[in-house]
């Protein structure tokens, strides 16, 4: 599955920007799989002094959009798995802001950030693997939107790609 196999009507319009993000290349589980590997090799050819640069004032830092991605995909993943299950139960939003400030990112080593990405990626692939085709196209409410489970994944990628080109643009 593509993305270009997607409905409009899967996901709130917020999310086309990352969903158009995605490569057409691959399918859904090839993407999780290629672009988590593509991002840490970006990352680690960061230079040092950059993981804890901010463009500007209070802005976040390449270590807190790291953990914020690895966040972010925590909670899509869970969003998916429970669409995928049939609940029927609306889902609330987080606040990103919130979960960056209380996280302290930058305390933490850049080898130990992309670690944690690659587990959480894992774990997001094993699931992803574990659909069937008819628990991919269940939909369910979260922050007052309509997302199928696919969606899901494919917002996941396109996040992590939106971040990684801001890198380039505003970082580096």
């Amino acid at each position: 599955m593509k993305p270009s196999q997607l409905l409009s009507s899967e996901y709130a319009s917020f999310y086309a920007n990352y969903i158009n993000q995605v490569s057409e290349e691959y399918s859904l589980v090839e993407e999780l799989e290629i672009s988590v590997h593509r991002l840490v090799k970006f990352v680690q050819d960061i230079p040092l002094d950059k993981f804890d640069y901010r463009y500007a004032e209070g802005k976040w830092t390449i270590k807190d959009i790291l953990l914020h991605l690895i966040d972010a995909e925590r909670i899509f993943a869970y969003r998916a798995l429970r669409f995928a299950r049939n609940d029927k139960t609306a889902l609330v939003s987080f606040d990103e802001n919130n979960y960056v400030d209380e996280a302290h990112a930058n305390k933490r080593s850049i080898q130990d950030l992309l670690s944690e990405m690659l587990v959480v990626r894992q774990a997001t692939l094993s699931l992803f693997k574990s659909f069937s085709e008819e628990q991919l196209l269940r939909k369910g409410i979260a922050s007052n939107n309509l997302m199928s489970v696919r969606a899901l994944g494919f917002t996941i990628i396109g996040h992590q790609n939106h971040h990684q080109r801001i890198f380039l643009e505003r970082y580096l």
